[in-house]
């Protein structure tokens, strides 16, 4: 595997050297008072998202979805389901059946398309003619280009819905600066671009968030299914609340699926003791400073990037890679995420941390391949524990309002991060077990979780069982 760089040192200054990298990583340290802490500030902001006087300051938006009534029997047929949410874009085939056992059966075919850096940052027309050609290419794909589906569409963006096939974009988030788009209904978006093509027809009957499109889909697999979650490229979360307290819409009775775009969290200040030097450096260079502070500590879009600044500093320290950094490493976005997943699920001969450094222009010695390794582990624990104080906070609340003995919840989850790295689960479930007593638990990982959820809504809807209210 090549030659580790030799590093001349004692045993007493190998000693010394590693517990200088622990002081220097011990701030990434969350006791459990503190994650307390960030749980009860997410649980008054949540209130204050809730409530008609305190919406407009509250950092934790808590959209309403008009996701009301769960999918009982839902519409059988074709969908057509679109998933956008990151750099790639999915269109996606779904057939709902019949299933003597489970009522429903559901198959699904899919193509991936990626959007370029132009088409992010261009003009919401731009963008959404392009969406508009993927459909199409789609639809040529299936030899479906004659019929007219119901449409279902996945977007991943902080949005005001007035109903569920009408939302208005509030922000960009996670890179896309596409202009013309804030401020504008985002299916109407979409409907003059099919109409501008000309070459096909679609009904685009519903609009639902990543996380609203997991629940939706992992409820087809357990019934207690009332949280959504998503860990990927962004971080955000959803859960049936009580409609007495949704004040934004009329209604006293039953449940409505509640978007609490709980990445802004922090906005009004209330994780500032708990931002380090590197999480404010991540921030300041970011298409969108000052927002989303809560998803720049946890969400795939950063991690990489917050152990490159920390691998840095260590390198400035003198306590890693001989004082020495590669220019790639200096380059910010080098260190990708997927690497801090790869480097923990490194077997134990460093073999893989030792090919990673190798690639951004590093020869490492043994220690420094372990010191990369505890960087790596200091900053996705936290992100863990941090999103895990900010799930107890929404599960206690749920706990509050129905007051039963014990609360059982299943939560349904979907992202690259809960999924592809090897100890963000284990970490992340601990947290929320113990902040959470009187609740069983059960987490469940979504399977196509985007496109189905978003294609069954639109059974659903379809259907007239979604609540269709008016503001």
């Amino acid at each position: 595997m090549g030659q580790m760089g030799k590093m001349p040192c004692s045993l007493s200054s190998v000693l010394e050297r590693v517990i200088m990298v622990e002081q220097i990583l011990s701030e990434f340290r969350l006791k459990k008072e503190q994650l307390k802490e960030v749980m009860k500030r997410m649980m008054r902001e949540m209130d204050r998202g809730l409530r008609v006087e305190t919406h407009q300051e509250a950092s934790v938006k808590m959209l309403p979805t008009y996701v009301c009534s769960t999918p009982e029997g839902s519409e059988v047929g074709d969908f057509l389901a679109l998933d956008l949410g990151g750099t790639n874009f999915r269109v996606m085939l779904v057939k709902v059946g019949e299933d003597e056992e489970r009522g429903w059966k559901v198959e699904t075919k899919h193509q991936m398309y990626s959007i370029s850096e132009d088409a992010m940052t261009g003009t919401a027309e731009m963008l959404f003619d392009y969406i508009a050609e993927c459909i199409s290419d789609f639809l040529n794909r299936q030899h479906i280009k004659h019929k007219k589906l119901p449409l279902g569409f996945t977007f991943s963006f902080p949005v005001r819905h007035e109903n569920i096939d009408k939302g208005i974009l509030l922000n960009w988030t996670k890179g896309f600066k596409a202009s013309g788009a804030e401020g504008n209904n985002v299916v109407g978006l979409l409907r003059d671009a099919i109409k501008r093509r000309g070459d096909f027809e679609m009904d685009v009957v519903a609009m639902v968030n990543d996380t609203v499109a997991t629940m939706i889909s992992c409820y087809y697999e357990d019934r207690s299914c009332e949280v959504g979650m998503i860990v990927g490229t962004g971080c955000n979360a959803c859960y049936m609340e009580e409609m007495r307290t949704v004040e934004l819409v009329e209604g006293e009775e039953g449940r409505m699926c509640v978007n609490t775009e709980w990445g802004a969290f922090g906005a009004n200040g209330e994780l500032e003791e708990f931002r380090l030097e590197y999480d404010r450096v991540v921030d300041e260079t970011s298409l969108n400073p000052g927002q989303q502070l809560y998803e720049k500590l946890i969400s795939g879009k950063y991690m990489g990037e917050l152990v490159r600044l920390v691998l840095l500093k260590l390198v400035n320290e003198e306590l890693l890679f001989n004082g020495e950094a590669s220019d790639l490493l200096k380059t910010r976005g080098s260190f990708e995420t997927r690497y801090v997943s790869q480097i923990e699920g490194d077997s134990g001969d460093r073999k893989q941390i030792y090919n990673i450094l190798s690639t951004l222009g590093v020869l490492p010695s043994e220690l420094d391949c372990d010191i990369v390794r505890l960087a790596c582990e200091s900053v996705s624990t936290r992100a863990a524990h941090m999103c895990g104080a900010g799930l107890a906070g929404v599960i206690n609340r749920m706990r509050e309002r129905r007051s039963p003995a014990v609360l059982k919840i299943t939560v349904g989850i979907d992202g690259s991060v809960y999924k592809l790295h090897p100890c963000f689960q284990d970490r992340f479930h601990k947290v929320v077990r113990e902040l959470t007593p009187h609740c069983d638990i059960t987490f469940i990982q979504s399977e196509e979780g985007s496109g189905r959820g978003a294609a069954l809504i639109s059974a659903v809807a379809c259907k007239m069982a979604a609540c269709m209210l008016t503001p």
